[in-house]
């Protein structure tokens, strides 16, 4: 027979197994619950959260632009690699100063087409909302897309009209570009940089014209023992002739380029080489001491704000290896500039000069008193701190 103590024992033990049991069902149900309520409608019915101790985002920006920027709980919680327990989406905080142009740009049926907004996502980017956040959306697509050339012949050959989304542009087709310098009034950024007949065909094949400051390719690689230029970097390059010219040497280079007027970047991939679609006030991607080659030609002049030159440039020191390049290609300026700020900043990021040359810059005329500066600068093998 079983004694009374043996009894109470028995009872006491099957309640706290109750007890046990019961909290985790709580438990499982709770969690699923939570999961539930931050998971996304497949059909495309958006349901917006905030996290805890985050204090509600503004009520007048778009649900999507909310629910990309909220920061995210990880799903096993703290993660030494974010040194964080929630995710922050990089996007840039000016973002929310163009309230609405983000409204706009954030406005689109998710799973569905995005609105056909080139001009406003690049508007953007240029005003430092960089950057854009991802949208849940599909881009507008050419109507009857035609294949590439195949390589090499896609170097220098101008590609179908049918590989552009031209809704952004002046003009409507390649052949208008590519005689816009003759028939078009007015600025347009490298007008003339389409027609890969004109000046694109000899671009950086002869060095000495114009007092020297047209350095050849050939010339620039001579400096380096042969195969030791690999990868590189052309900041603003335009059509990407100079990435093609290195291309055509064994050596890979990235153009970064925007599109302004003009179908820069579609025409950059048609010829087979890689664009990237980021402003100057960008840090560059890349991490440090690790590309043999930057360039950059007309882009860094002396309409860049002083500071953000100076922030550029020492970027620039920094993705390049030890005995990497940097090939200033047409910096211009005024003449007293040159001599009393841009000579100095370019000297105090700690470059060596390999090569230096100065020439007259006379396109808008002599009574400017404009020049250009190329130079070739070398980052030192060993470290300046």
């Amino acid at each position: 027979m079983d004694s009374p103590h043996c009894t109470r024992s028995l009872s006491v033990t099957l309640f706290y197994l109750f007890i046990l049991l019961s909290s985790n069902l709580l438990t499982l149900f709770i969690s699923t619950s939570l999961y539930a309520s931050c998971s996304l409608n497949p059909t495309g019915n958006l349901l917006v959260t905030t996290d805890h101790n985050t204090s509600p985002p503004p009520s007048d920006l778009p649900p999507e632009f909310i629910a990309f920027t909220s920061p995210k709980d990880l799903p096993f919680g703290m993660n030494s690699n974010f040194d964080s327990d929630k995710l922050y989406p990089p996007v840039g905080s000016l973002c929310n100063l163009f309230r609405d142009e983000i409204r706009q740009y954030m406005s689109y049926k998710v799973n569905g087409s995005c609105p056909d907004d080139e001009l406003l996502a690049q508007k953007l980017l240029l005003k430092g909302c960089e950057p854009l956040p991802r949208r849940r959306c599909r881009p507008a697509a050419q109507v009857q897309y035609v294949e590439p050339y195949p390589t090499p012949e896609c170097f220098w050959s101008t590609p179908s009209d049918s590989s552009v989304v031209w809704t952004a542009y002046t003009c409507k087709n390649y052949s208008c570009l590519i005689n816009r310098k003759r028939n078009q009034k007015g600025f347009d950024d490298c007008k003339d940089c389409f027609d890969l007949g004109g000046r694109e065909k000899t671009r950086w094949v002869e060095s000495n014209n114009r007092g020297g400051i047209d350095f050849a390719i050939d010339d620039v690689l001579a400096v380096r023992k042969p195969g030791t230029i690999r990868i590189g970097l052309d900041i603003g390059g335009g059509v990407a002739t100079f990435a093609v010219r290195m291309r055509e040497r064994n050596i890979t280079i990235i153009t970064t380029s925007m599109n302004l007027n003009g179908p820069f970047n579609s025409f950059i991939a048609s010829r087979g080489v890689v664009p990237m679609y980021i402003s100057i006030s960008q840090r560059l991607p890349f991490f440090d001491n690790t590309l043999d080659i930057v360039h950059s030609m007309h882009v860094l002049s002396n309409w860049i704000p002083t500071t953000l030159l100076h922030f550029l440039l020492y970027d620039v020191y920094r993705v390049l290896r030890p005995g990497g390049l940097f090939w200033l290609d047409h910096f211009f300026c005024a003449e007293d500039q040159l001599e009393d700020v841009y000579t100095p900043l370019i000297e105090s990021i700690g470059f060596s000069k390999l090569k230096w040359v100065a020439g007259r810059k006379l396109d808008r005329g002599a009574e400017l008193r404009e020049v250009y500066l190329s130079a070739l600068l070398e980052k030192p093998l060993n470290n300046s701190w």
